[in-house]
């Protein structure tokens, strides 16, 4: 019986052994990485007793460098094998984020080592990140990137499953630092793994000066009406989702006076509404079309933050969590695996680097001011404003994104756009 539920069907994409090897490599680098999601910001909220303006630059720091390095980045990735890179990259997260428990138990830590860690964690994602990104072309085809963002999204729905009640039991004995750990041997578990995988590597062919490549890619970009309103809108996104994420553990754990271990314990949910995306998004996007299903995520996730800035303390608070955690892991699944879908369907090859740099610098310009408004606003008109503010301004973009006829038109995976250069 369980053997006739598990097996796969003859087209599933797990059964290409490539694909395989980096569908668990993701999983279990976000089964490590709920940890630190968790057990990072709890430290400096419990451990450091950090103010919201400190939760913001603690945010602002990790998203400095995608605005510093990102388009740099991509110019260089096009020029060179991204597997290494994104290999290098999670053994490197692994030694900063194993750096906090070290700190503490030599009695060094405070937020400016935080800071610190903050900022090479968001370096480190900024090149690798987009790295992994693009290795993801090279072992699915085109037509099926809808379907393996989906199943991407499964693997780290599973980890945010179990990972949150892993890292509430992990953060009860061995308190936030030292749970840090457990995620630095997932990370070089990742890296290990990675290493296994042998990828036909497309460099450009093109190795002209370094700033007429960087401008090449934010030409490509600038002439695409399709990329420039999805970088709009999702950046637009990414302005509240950091917003509210500054305030999130600081409200479970100020108003709704919930433990270290009940914070981890109720991200669970986050993991619920992940599940549930990662299971009906693709069939949702085949049905109502990528760019629609875009906007349905953004939607999703304004009206959790909306709902929870309007609850009530006490147990239907902590219900409220709850279900905010649900939208937002149901809304961010549906616009992650649209977003990335889209821009990789309509870009050659050749481009793909400074493509993918290009866009994440752009959706994340706004996420630093994102994070430091939520910082400002908890601090000074108290948390849930914070959370008013996102989710206000959420459904306001949502409604914005549906009546752009560019974006609610997608109803199919674009082909790739041919690209003229000089």
């Amino acid at each position: 019986m369980f053997s006739k539920f598990f097996t796969l069907a003859p087209g599933d994409l797990l059964r290409d052994a490539v694909y395989r090897r980096l569908w668990s490599s993701i999983l279990i680098s976000s089964l490590g990485g709920q940890v630190t999601m968790l057990a990072l910001p709890l430290t400096a909220a419990v451990l450091l007793n950090a103010s919201p303006t400190q939760m913001g630059l603690l945010q602002a720091m990790e998203i400095l460098p995608f605005v510093l390095f990102s388009l740099p980045s991509g110019v260089l990735l096009d020029r060179m094998r991204k597997l290494p890179v994104y290999v290098a990259g999670e053994t490197l997260l692994a030694f900063a984020v194993a750096t906090v428990p070290l700190a503490a138990w030599m009695g060094w830590l405070g937020m400016g080592w935080l800071y610190v860690v903050g900022f090479v964690l968001g370096t480190v994602h900024t090149t690798a990140g987009s790295a992994a990104q693009i290795v993801l072309t090279q072992v699915v085809p085109r037509e099926r990137l809808v379907e393996a963002h989906a199943k991407n999204a499964l693997a780290g729905s599973g980890a945010e499953v179990v990972g949150p009640g892993l890292a509430g039991v992990l953060i009860r004995l061995l308190g936030a630092p030292l749970a840090l750990a457990v995620d630095a041997v997932a990370l070089l578990a990742s890296a290990v793994i990675l290493r296994g995988i042998r990828v036909q590597e497309q460099l450009s062919a093109t190795r002209g000066a370094f700033w007429p490549s960087l401008k090449e890619g934010l030409a490509f970009v600038r002439s695409h009406k399709l990329l420039i309103s999805l970088a709009t809108a999702t950046g637009g996104w990414q302005l509240f989702h950091n917003a509210a994420l500054v305030v999130q553990i600081l409200f479970a754990t100020r108003e709704l006076q919930l433990a270290p271990q009940t914070v981890g314990l109720s991200y669970v949910a986050l993991g619920a509404g992940t599940v549930l995306a990662s299971i009906f998004g693709h069939r949702i996007s085949r049905r109502i079309g990528p760019g629609p299903c875009l906007v349905l995520g953004y939607a999703a996730c304004g009206v959790g933050w909306l709902q929870l800035a309007l609850a009530p303390a006490g147990h239907l608070g902590v219900v409220s969590f709850g279900v905010m955690l649900v939208a937002f892991g149901f809304g961010a699944v549906l616009i992650f695996i649209n977003f990335l879908s889209l821009r990789q369907a309509v870009t050659p090859a050749p481009m793909l680097g400074r493509m993918t740099s290009t866009m994440r610098w752009l959706i994340l310009l706004p996420a630093g001011p994102g994070a430091l408004i939520g910082g400002w606003l908890g601090e000074h008109m108290g948390l849930r404003s914070a959370l008013a503010f996102s989710g206000v301004g959420a459904c306001l973009l949502a409604a914005l994104a549906w009546r752009h006829p560019v974006i609610r038109g997608v109803r199919e995976l674009p082909k790739p756009v041919e690209v003229v250069t000089a």
